[in-house]
């Protein structure tokens, strides 16, 4: 698939099935937001992409309201939460790139975040390019979507194409 089919493939709405993170030495797996993680990742044909993850089951707030909580409802919440936004590009026929505008966690503001790209048959896999501090180890990351019923036009498009 070259970066302009790649490109067409990921158009979409996708949900996250898993998301585990393997460490460089030792190999032992993390779930960084539990073994059943929900997430949605979209990329429009107009080039912007979001992304949420969280860990499901986070406790409610005890008023009620975001800007009643309390800090350690609102370390929870964003411990078990993550989100960013952005534009995002292919250049290469196994690599995507998302150039975060916005984000709740504030380091990755400008920051591009480049995922390899592969498929598990009709499963997206994102990985980070290279191993990075996760949960107190360096590691391979590695999310598997698949795409929400109903969203598989661009697929299908693609797909008719050969691809």
């Amino acid at each position: 698939m070259n970066p302009e089919e790649l490109r067409r493939a990921l158009i979409g709405a996708w949900r996250l099935v898993s998301y585990k993170a393997t460490a460089v030495e030792g190999g032992g797996v993390v779930e960084p937001f539990g073994p059943r993680p929900e997430g949605l990742i979209v990329y429009t044909a107009g080039g912007h992409m979001s992304a949420q993850i969280m860990r499901p089951g986070r406790p409610a707030f005890r008023e009620g309201r975001l800007e009643k909580g309390r800090p350690e409802e609102l370390s929870a919440a964003a411990l078990g939460y993550l989100a960013y936004g952005g534009t995002y590009e292919v250049p290469e026929d196994d690599l995507v790139v998302h150039h975060v505008e916005l984000s709740l966690f504030p380091n990755w503001v400008g920051v591009p975040q480049v995922r390899a790209v592969g498929w598990e048959g009709p499963r997206l896999r994102l990985s980070l390019r290279e191993p990075a501090p996760i949960w107190g180890a360096r590691r391979d990351g590695v999310l598997v979507w698949e795409r929400v019923p109903g969203d598989d036009g661009a697929l299908s498009e693609a797909r008719g194409r050969g691809v």
